[in-house]
């Protein structure tokens, strides 16, 4: 079963309107242990292929299938619980709650998924997660408590509260310094080692170095190199 996953999008395209296309015939696949980097400037497309990706957004024409199921027939229920067993998120802007603690914050994925039946089971597991991005000592504190680095370890560990299959970070570093900066791709890049495929969309120079394959979009063309 292992061998079968996947993120595999088929001749994607992205209209709105009958003026603007986002994204133009793109094809891409992504296996497990694969750190994958789209470099692109605002407005090429590629926060667009990441929600299209992700299951946020849907695309005009062309298909995504993930883990061997064509998306395009699924309910929205069943499209809700592939991006809850199968996808993981890591965004800019953190997206932590301020009023819950770092490992709250982690156990929030967790209460939509049937397989955790206590509190108590979430709480270790994330605080577990907490300890795997290096922040054990600080998993009590308030998001406004902790520096933009840490409030982003936060966030990944978050992305791995239903152990997915796949990471998918939209300029995870875009709000951080370059110290944190390498600390973040550092984490990202040893989480694809240890099995997850590791997609970041990204205008990161430093992204470049992490990269198994890099690709560029511009204009919604994505190209390898």
């Amino acid at each position: 079963m292992a061998n079968n996953k996947s993120i595999t999008l088929k001749n994607i395209t992205k209209q709105y309107g009958s003026t603007v296309t986002a994204l133009n015939d793109v094809s891409f696949t992504i296996l497990p242990n694969e750190f994958k980097v789209i470099m692109g400037q605002s407005g090429s497309g590629k926060s667009t292929f990441l929600q299209i990706t992700g299951l946020l957004d849907s695309a005009t024409t062309g298909k995504v299938i993930i883990n061997g199921s064509n998306t395009e027939s699924l309910s929205k229920n069943e499209l809700a619980k592939i991006r809850m067993k199968t996808l993981g998120f890591v965004f800019q802007s953190f997206h932590l709650n301020p009023n819950m603690r770092a490992y709250e914050n982690v156990m929030m994925p967790m209460f939509i998924n049937p397989e955790f039946t206590s509190k108590s089971q979430m709480e270790k597991r994330a605080k577990e997660l907490i300890d795997r991005v290096g922040l054990s000592e600080r998993s009590t504190h308030y998001p406004g408590e902790l520096s933009g680095g840490e409030q982003q370890r936060v966030a990944i560990a978050r992305s791995l509260a239903n152990d997915p299959d796949f990471i998918l970070a939209d300029e995870p570093t875009g709000n951080l310094d370059s110290q944190n900066e390498k600390s973040v791709f550092d984490l990202l890049k040893q989480l694809s080692t240890e099995g997850k495929g590791v997609l970041v969309v990204s205008h990161n120079d430093l992204a470049k170095e992490y990269a198994d394959t890099l690709y560029t979009m511009k204009d919604g063309v994505l190209k390898e190199g």
